[in-house]
């Protein structure tokens, strides 16, 4: 297999009948370390809405468990991905999803936005630092994927086009960002959580890097120091070099699952799907459980 091979291939797919199937080429075998870095950086950037982010710090869940909140968030997600809308397993990472949105009061319209980050920014970060843009067709496929995680899980007034989920997060972020503390202490362990997955003598240099990554919307709603110059400079010129060494490679013959990720750390001996995220505190579950179970997870 050439080096865009699979881009052909999925060029040859219709992106409203088979956006499943080209959403996860595009995500698992084309761009899975930048997507990683892409949905990372589309939460966080959601915490400088100050009533996302004072939420999740009230929750304690992003500041007392930062490492569990990533690996069930990271899982979940990476579940309807790999296993589909309509398998067992994809319907169980929907509905933990839903019931753990659902104990708490969150508007439509910051589920709304939330759904948008997910969409727009991958695009974002890949034509900025990914081995080669997007095309229309792996667009209109992550608008259409999108479309359909956010009916099944219940917002309304849902963006169609791709554009349309572009305006709608510039236009809310726009309204919306700005400072509240608890939103910056979420976003300080955040950070904290990123670093640590390094060698500490590396972590302030990770630091240091991770804030170059940030625009200066949410650098100012953080009330964040502005990086220098060569900081930026520096990032950016390194996640280009990987870009282009990256497209020198031949294409990736195996999909790289949420699952399979180092940074997610809390499962070494498995999980289920359905223990996975926030419970209520008489449910007692949220621990993982050894041994991976064949209906939840693949190897």
């Amino acid at each position: 297999m050439k080096r865009f091979d699979r881009l052909r291939q999925i060029r040859r797919l219709d992106p409203e009948r088979d956006f499943l199937e080209i959403y996860r080429l595009t995500a698992t075998y084309e761009f899975p370390w930048d997507h990683t870095r892409a949905l990372e950086l589309a939460l966080y950037r959601t915490y400088a809405v100050p009533s996302i982010g004072r939420l999740l710090d009230e929750t304690a869940e992003l500041t007392d468990r930062s490492q569990k909140r990533y690996d069930d968030t990271s899982l979940l997600l990476g579940a309807v991905t790999e296993h589909g809308f309509d398998t067992e397993r994809g319907r169980t990472a929907i509905r933990r999803i839903n019931q753990m949105h659902q104990r708490y009061e969150i508007s439509n319209e910051d589920m709304r936005y939330v759904l948008c980050t997910f969409v727009v920014m991958p695009k974002r970060w890949i034509d900025a630092y990914g081995w080669r843009r997007l095309s229309e067709h792996e667009l209109r496929a992550t608008a259409a994927y999108y479309r359909q995680l956010g009916k099944l899980m219940g917002i309304k007034e849902i963006p169609q086009r791709f554009q349309d989920f572009e305006d709608c997060l510039d236009a809310y972020e726009a309204a919306h960002f700005g400072w509240d503390e608890g939103a910056r202490r979420v976003s300080d362990a955040t950070l904290d959580l990123m670093a640590s997955w390094y060698p500490s003598r590396l972590r302030p240099l990770v630091r240091k890097a991770s804030m170059a990554l940030l625009d200066e919307p949410l650098r100012r709603a953080f009330r964040y120091p502005d990086p220098s110059p060569a900081t930026t400079a520096v990032v950016t010129r390194a996640l280009r070099l990987r870009a282009r060494v990256v497209r020198a490679l031949p294409p990736r013959r195996a999909p790289h699952f949420a699952r399979q990720n180092p940074e997610v750390k809390g499962y070494r001996y498995g999980f289920r799907i359905a223990d996975l995220g926030t419970f209520p505190p008489a449910a007692g579950g949220g621990c993982p459980v050894t041994g991976y179970r064949a209906e939840d997870q693949t190897s």
